[in-house]
């Protein structure tokens, strides 16, 4: 085979994969924009009792306002600098990059992998793409969601003008110094914990072990108050659920049962993903 033959077969997979990637991504949308088979809606609270939700919210916050976040700011001056110089290390780890773009990447090379010729194959891969959709999701919506409203709060993170003040507001101040409330950080730990945690539930207490370092390290770093990182746990774990909901309803990896709960469908065993794996490599 000459070496412009060459080219051109590579040039031809290469155009064939995007097609096929084309192609699955948009099913992918029309399988999310399709009308909900479930007749419940989205939120699974009613008015009386959303409304005594978003109640007990409010007060938890001015509370912790109140009686924690200054007190907490200033104890953390007090803690030995080896102690938080590794909360500095573990903080990073709270970016929803570190989460959306392996996810994102992954979800682009299996919708462009060749098609499988047997039907169980394709149902398989399907599966799989519905869940780590889920998982981009399910951390996406509620970070972008804590990135939009925290700059429009504007509130001031700890020392942010020179003093300790934890009712220093500048709405639609847009500078990242008055974009404290919610955590961002502390939006994706809890979305990663409500998101993986559905998935494998035998893996929930160690994210929940990720989840309470990433909030305990915005505080450690004097990155955030306290009721920031309450605030943005709460967004992540609302935000993560209703995704979780809204799949649920056009019964894309989960079904809502007659009484009201969220029942996962059976995921995909290793050894079957094993299976289609040395079908697709072999030659």
């Amino acid at each position: 085979m000459s070496v412009a033959n060459g080219f051109n077969r590579v040039e031809s997979e290469a155009m064939s994969a995007l097609r096929r990637c084309a192609a699955n991504m948009k099913t992918a949308v029309v399988l999310l924009r399709r009308p909900a088979r479930a007749r419940a809606g989205l939120w699974p609270l009613g008015p009386r009792e959303l409304a005594i939700a978003a109640g007990i919210t409010i007060a938890v916050f001015v509370f912790l306002m109140v009686t924690t976040d200054a007190a907490a700011i200033r104890g953390v001056r007090h803690v030995p600098e080896w102690i938080v110089s590794i909360f500095r290390e573990i903080t990073d780890f709270g970016k929803s990059g570190w989460f959306l773009w392996p996810l994102g990447l992954l979800f682009v090379a299996l919708a462009a992998l060749p098609q499988i010729l047997t039907s169980f194959s394709q149902r398989l891969l399907a599966a799989i793409m519905v869940r780590v959709g889920f998982l981009f999701a399910a951390i996406a919506v509620p970070s972008l969601f804590v990135t939009i409203v925290k700059r429009m709060i504007g509130r001031a993170r700890p020392m942010v003008g020179g003093s300790l003040d934890p009712f220093l507001f500048s709405p639609f101040e847009g500078h990242a110094a008055y974009a404290g409330l919610p955590s961002g950080h502390a939006t994706t730990a809890f979305a990663v914990l409500v998101a993986f945690g559905t998935l494998w539930p035998r893996a929930r207490t160690a994210l929940l072990v990720y989840a309470l370092l990433i909030v305990v390290s915005r505080v450690m770093v004097t990155a955030h108050y306290p009721s920031d990182v309450f605030a943005g746990a709460l967004v992540g774990i609302t935000g993560a659920a209703l995704v979780r909901r809204y799949f649920a309803q056009r019964g894309l990896s989960f079904a809502i049962q007659a009484d009201g709960t969220i029942y996962q469908y059976p995921g995909p065993s290793l050894r079957r993903i094993k299976a289609v794996a040395r079908g697709l490599l072999a030659p």
